[in-house]
C-alpha cells in the first residue's frame, strides 16, 4: 500500500531521501495554479517539510503528455535518464516528486517506461502527497489505475477540444493564439474563460494596415522590420523583436481580412477585418502584397537596403528567363552585370541602369498608353472583388448548411436530413466553383499606390528622381532603390543579349530588349511565369554597352 511521507522514515529506517522534482503544464490560461512553477513550488515545500534534499528539477512547459502529443518532452526524457544512469548509494533512496499523476503521463506507454525505470533503480514515486514503492504489486496496481484514469481524462479533454474547435469554426469564432493587432473580451463559463469578442486593438491594429502599405509602396521587408521595432506601440505581446518570419506571417495572414481558417479553407469570421482592409480596395491591397511576397523568384532583403537597381531582375536573353544578371566588379573595379548561368554575357551596370530608367520614364510619360496597360477599361477591381466575395460567401454558406443537415438525424424517418450521397454530389459541384471564386479574388490585385504616383504625376521624372525645394515649397524625395526595383518589376521585363561582336564599345541594336506590360515577352511579376526569351534582333529598343 502507498505511504504517507510523514511515516516514510519508519518504513525505510536509517535512510536519507533525495528528491527529483518534475513539473509539466501544457498551458494554464485560466490561472488555476497548475503552472510548472506552481507545481515545483508545491514540490519544494513538500521536500522541505520532510527534509528531502532536492538533487534535480525537471520541467516541461507548454507540452502535452498525452498519446496525441506532437512534441517530445525533453525534460521527461532527461528524468528517465537520471533515474537509470545515476548509481545507487548505500543508505540513500531517491524519490521522484510531482504534483499529480497526470503531470508524469497521460498515456500508458509513458507510465510503463517510468515504472520500469523506477523499479529497476529502486526509486520511489510520489504524487498528490503520497509515496509509492513500485517493487510492491499493490502499488504498481494503484499507479497503473491512476495512469489509466489519466489517459482517459486526456482523451476526454481532446474530445471536448475537438468539439469546441468544430463549434467555434462553424460560428467563425476566434480560436488559438491572439493575433497581433487584435484584442479580446472574455467571460467565465463553467469555470473556464471563453472569448466572447475579438476586435481591432486601438493601438496596434493600425500597424497591420500600415505594414501592408509599406510593402505595397515598394519598400522591403527589412526596412519594415526596422520601422516596426522602432515603434513603441508596435511591440509584440511576447516581447520578441520583429523579424523576417513573424513579419511575413503577419502580412500573409488572411485573418486580418476577417476570415478564419478551418481544415485548409478560409471562411468569413465573427471578428471584423482590420480597418482599411474591409473594403474592396483594402482586399486588393492585401492581394497585391501577397503576390509580392509569394513570387517564387523574389529575393527579400534581410539586411541593408538594396543598392543595385537591376540585380536579379534583369534576365539573360540568351540563356533564358531562369538566368538572372548579377553584379560583379571587373579587374578595373567597374561594376558589371553578368549572366549568373554561364557568365558569358555582361554589361557595365551604369549603362544598363541608365538605359532602363530612361525607357521607364518615357513609358510613364505616355499617359494614355501606360494607363491602358496597367488599368484596362474593362477591369473594375472593386466590382470584381465584391462579386467574387459574394460568390465565395454564398458557396460557403450553402456547403455549411448542407454539411449541418448531413449530421442531423431525423428520429421520425430514421434517416439523416441529408444523405451522404447527396452531400457528396453537392460538394463535387460547389467546391470547384468555390475554388474558382477564390482564385479570382486572389488575382484581383489592382494597381499599387507606387505605380499610381507615377501614372498621375505631371512629370514622372520628378517622382522618380525627386526635386529640390524652391519658392518655399518642400523638396520631393526621390524614390528609394527598392521602390524603383518594384516599379521595374511591375512594368517591364529587361533582357540582356550577348554582343554579336566581342569587345564592341558602340551602340548595338538589340543588345538590350525591353518588354513592357501588355507586350509580348513581359513576365507578370505577380506570377513570375517562365517565358521564352526573344532572340536578339534589330527590331525594338536598342541599347549600349560593352560585351
Amino acid at each position: 500500500m502507498p505511504f504517507d511521507p510523514s511515516y516514510l522514515h519508519l518504513v525505510f529506517p536509517n535512510t536519507q531521501f533525495e528528491a527529483y522534482l518534475y513539473g509539466r503544464a501544457s498551458r494554464d490560461p485560466n490561472k488555476r495554479g497548475d503552472s510548472v512553477e506552481d507545481q515545483l513550488g508545491w514540490g519544494r515545500g513538500l521536500c522541505q517539510t520532510h527534509n528531502w534534499p532536492i538533487v534535480y528539477e525537471f520541467k516541461d512547459t507548454g507540452l502535452s503528455a498525452s498519446r496525441h502529443a506532437k512534441r517530445a518532452r525533453d525534460d521527461f526524457e532527461d528524468l528517465l535518464e537520471a533515474i537509470e544512469d545515476t548509481p545507487a548509494r548505500p543508505g540513500v533512496t531517491r524519490i521522484v516528486v510531482a504534483y499529480e499523476a497526470s503531470r508524469y503521463y497521460r498515456d500508458l506507454e509513458a507510465y510503463v517506461r517510468l515504472r520500469a525505470a523506477c523499479l529497476n533503480a529502486g526509486v520511489l514515486l510520489c504524487y498528490k502527497g503520497t509515496v509509492y514503492d513500485l517493487s510492491r504489486s499493490d502499488d504498481r496496481k494503484a499507479t497503473a489505475q491512476h495512469a489509466i484514469d489519466a489517459e482517459a481524462e486526456a482523451d476526454d479533454i481532446r474530445d471536448r477540444n475537438l468539439r469546441t474547435a468544430k463549434r467555434t469554426a462553424a460560428a467563425g469564432d476566434p480560436h488559438g493564439r491572439l493575433l497581433f493587432g487584435y484584442a479580446r473580451d472574455y467571460e467565465v463559463v463553467n469555470g473556464q474563460l471563453r472569448c466572447v469578442r475579438q476586435y481591432e486593438h486601438p493601438k496596434t491594429g493600425k500597424y497591420v494596415y500600415q505594414s501592408l502599405q509599406h510593402i505595397d509602396q515598394g519598400r522591403s521587408v527589412a526596412s519594415l522590420i526596422r520601422w516596426l521595432n522602432s515603434q513603441k506601440d508596435a511591440a509584440r505581446a511576447d516581447g520578441r523583436p520583429w523579424n523576417t518570419r513573424n513579419v511575413r506571417l503577419m502580412l500573409l495572414n488572411r485573418a486580418y481580412l476577417g476570415e478564419r481558417k478551418n481544415k485548409g479553407d478560409w471562411r468569413t469570421a465573427a471578428w471584423p477585418a482590420i480597418k482599411g482592409l474591409e473594403t474592396p480596395s483594402g482586399r486588393a491591397l492585401f492581394n497585391r502584397v501577397t503576390a509580392i511576397l509569394t513570387a517564387p523568384d523574389r529575393t527579400m532583403q534581410r539586411g541593408s537596403a538594396p543598392s543595385h537597381l537591376l540585380t536579379r531582375i534583369a534576365l539573360c536573353g540568351n540563356c533564358g528567363d531562369h538566368a538572372f544578371l548579377m553584379q560583379q566588379p571587373d579587374r578595373h573595379g567597374t561594376t558589371r552585370l553578368r549572366c549568373a548561368e554561364k557568365r558569358d554575357t555582361n554589361i557595365r551596370e551604369e549603362v544598363l541602369d541608365a538605359f532602363v530608367e530612361a525607357a521607364v520614364m518615357r513609358w510613364f510619360s505616355q499617359k494614355k498608353a501606360a494607363m491602358a496597360a496597367l488599368v484596362p477599361d474593362d477591369v473594375d477591381a472593386e466590382a470584381k472583388v465584391e462579386a467574387a466575395q459574394r460568390r465565395i460567401n454564398g458557396y460557403e454558406e450553402q456547403l455549411a448548411e448542407a454539411r449541418s443537415l448531413a449530421e442531423e438525424f431525423n428520429e421520425a424517418t430514421g434517416r439523416f436530413r441529408l444523405s451522404a450521397a447527396s452531400l457528396a454530389s453537392m460538394e463535387s459541384r460547389l467546391l470547384p466553383k468555390l475554388e474558382q471564386a477564390r482564385k479570382e479574388l486572389q488575382t484581383t490585385t489592382g494597381v499599387s499606390p507606387l505605380l499610381l504616383s507615377l501614372l498621375n504625376a505631371p512629370d514622372p521624372y520628378v517622382v522618380w528622381n525627386g526635386a529640390s525645394g524652391a519658392d518655399g515649397l518642400p523638396a520631393m524625395p526621390a524614390l528609394t532603390v527598392e521602390q524603383k526595383r518594384e516599379v521595374i518589376r511591375s512594368v517591364v521585363t529587361v533582357r540582356l543579349n550577348k554582343s554579336r561582336t566581342p569587345g564592341l564599345r558602340t551602340l548595338e541594336p538589340g543588345r538590350i530588349t525591353l518588354s513592357f506590360v501588355g507586350e509580348p515577352g513581359f513576365r507578370d511579376p505577380a506570377l513570375r511565369a517562365p517565358a521564352t526569351a526573344p532572340a536578339p534582333s534589330d527590331a525594338g529598343p536598342s541599347g549600349a554597352g560593352t560585351g
